[in-house]
């Protein structure tokens, strides 16, 4: 399938990766940290830092969590003890689901 050249966005989205860009680029400033330092340290280039900065949503999203990591924003309200407690429940809760629910292909003929 072919990669499509350009996709909608909500303002809602826009505004909001707009947001997380300037909480980066705040945080990086507090830290006195250049823009070089971060993307050496995220192993991204300084244009990809950039764009996240500005809120582009082409970035990839973990990308972009890993430098507002690295920066010291706060993504969730959950200390990294408790959201690893929350995902372990998560993964508890997806271990008792079927891997997969398709209707059988071939229908059992059981009458003997």
């Amino acid at each position: 399938m072919v990669k499509p050249i350009s996709r909608p966005f909500s303002q809602y989205g826009l505004d909001a990766l707009a947001l997380l860009g300037q909480f980066i680029r705040a945080a990086r400033v507090a830290k006195a940290m250049t823009s070089i330092d971060v993307a050496t340290r995220a192993g991204i280039s300084r244009s990809l830092l950039q764009r996240i900065e500005r809120g582009d949503p082409g970035c990839s999203i973990g990308v972009v969590f890993e430098v507002a990591t690295l920066c010291g924003v706060k993504l969730f309200d959950l200390e990294p003890r408790q959201l690893n407690d929350h995902l372990s429940l998560h993964r508890e809760k997806m271990a008792l689901l079927p891997k997969a629910v398709r209707p059988r292909s071939k229908q059992v003929k059981d009458d003997f």
